[in-house]
């Protein structure tokens, strides 16, 4: 579980967490690590707190491998981390931030998927998710975070084209759009420039916290660890806003 010190992959990690599971939680901070194995181990689970720096390849290979030493099973991988920056018009853009956001967002994912398919392949079974977002249906309409456009929709073209080729081993890779969170980059979006955001998602984003239509992390990691249940193979699932959030 990457991107597990907050938000979305901190309530994932609390929703797969039951006794007899053990669920290695990656992300940078050891103290939001400690917190996230705290809540993980009150449900039951056995946590694995391993601190990493996904844009690190080799990082993300020692992280799993302390994975494995640490009793993990191998059988289901969610992909969360990521990040919105850097900001701003194409030609503005420092180029070493770009590639290091395109690096967390797209090519960590891919180079956790490779580390860990030999584990799911061995068993015959095996799920992966890779966490995408709303943007990747509207790849025009985020001019100012090209970095994110970019590895969020080429994430869910790499699910679709892996799931393809892994089709009748029994694992399966599908991709996951959270929706609108309820989360701290939420606040950064509404509160940059329009010109730097884009008027359309700028709008957009200050109408669903107008209306309440926030989904929350706990929502939505119960969405996904339902479809994680399930048996579907290159498919891009879309989180529904609670009746109570409507």
């Amino acid at each position: 579980m990457t991107g597990a010190g907050r938000g979305v992959g901190r309530a994932v990690a609390v929703e797969l967490a039951r006794p007899g599971v053990t669920v290695a939680l990656l992300a940078r901070s050891i103290d939001e690590l400690d917190e996230t194995a705290a809540l993980v181990r009150a449900r039951g689970g056995t946590p694995a707190a391993i601190p990493a720096d996904l844009g690190d390849p080799e990082e993300i290979h020692a992280a799993v491998q302390r994975a494995r030493e640490a009793g993990c099973t191998i059988d289901t991988l969610v992909n969360n981390a990521g990040v919105e920056w850097p900001r701003g018009a194409k030609a503005g853009l420092d180029p070493g931030e770009w590639s290091r956001a395109i690096a967390i967002n797209l090519i960590a994912a891919s180079t956790l998927i490779l580390a860990v398919l030999p584990d799911m392949l061995a068993e015959g079974r095996g799920r992966v998710v890779n966490v995408s977002g709303g943007i990747a249906k509207w790849p025009d309409s985020m001019i100012g975070s090209t970095a994110y456009v970019t590895a969020t929709t080429s994430l869910e073209a790499h699910t679709l084209n892996l799931a393809a080729a892994l089709a009748g081993t029994g694992v399966t890779v599908n991709a996951y759009r959270q929706g609108s969170l309820m989360a701290a980059a939420q606040g950064r979006i509404r509160s940059q420039n329009r010109a730097v955001v884009g008027e359309d998602p700028h709008r957009r984003f200050v109408r669903v916290q107008a209306e309440g239509a926030l989904i929350t992390p706990e929502h939505s990691a119960r969405a996904l660890v339902g479809h994680l249940r399930g048996t579907g193979n290159g498919q891009v699932w879309t989180v529904s806003v609670p009746p109570e959030s409507a």
